[in-house]
C-alpha cells in the first residue's frame, strides 16, 4: 500500500514548507525546543542529509519529501501485521514521519 494523495497533503500541510526564500526555494533550519536544538531540516520537514546553510529549490525540496516518504511507508508496510485500510495508513505513514518507525515498533 501506499500513501494516499490526500494523506500526502495532510502531511505537507501539518509540516509546511519552510523556510521559503523569495525565489521560491527553500534553506534549512534548525529550532530550539525546550532550551534544546531540533535536527536541521528543510522543505516539508525533512531532515535526512540536511545541514546549515543548504538552499534547495522546490523541485528538490519535493524529491527529498517523496525520498523521506518512501521510506516511512515501507517501515509501515513491515512493522504493521494487520490489514490496514487507505486512512489508517496514511495516519500511521504520518505519525511515522513525525516520530520516526522506532516508535511504532
Amino acid at each position: 500500500m501506499n500513501l494516499s494523495a490526500d494523506g500526502r497533503a495532510k502531511i505537507e500541510g501539518y509540516e509546511g514548507y519552510h523556510e521559503r526564500l523569495p525565489d521560491g526555494s527553500c534553506k534549512a533550519y534548525q529550532k530550539t525546543y525546550n532550551g534544546k536544538k531540533d535536527k536541521w531540516t528543510n522543505g516539508f520537514g525533512c531532515t535526512e542529509g540536511v545541514y546549515e546553510g543548504l538552499i534547495w529549490t522546490r523541485a528538490e525540496a519535493d524529491a527529498a519529501f517523496e525520498n523521506e516518504l518512501a521510506k516511512f511507508e515501507a517501515a509501515v508496510t513491515r512493522l504493521v501485521t494487520v490489514e490496514l485500510n487507505q486512512n489508517q495508513f496514511d495516519a500511521l505513514v504520518s505519525f511515522c514521519y513525525n516520530v520516526g518507525p522506532g516508535n511504532l515498533a
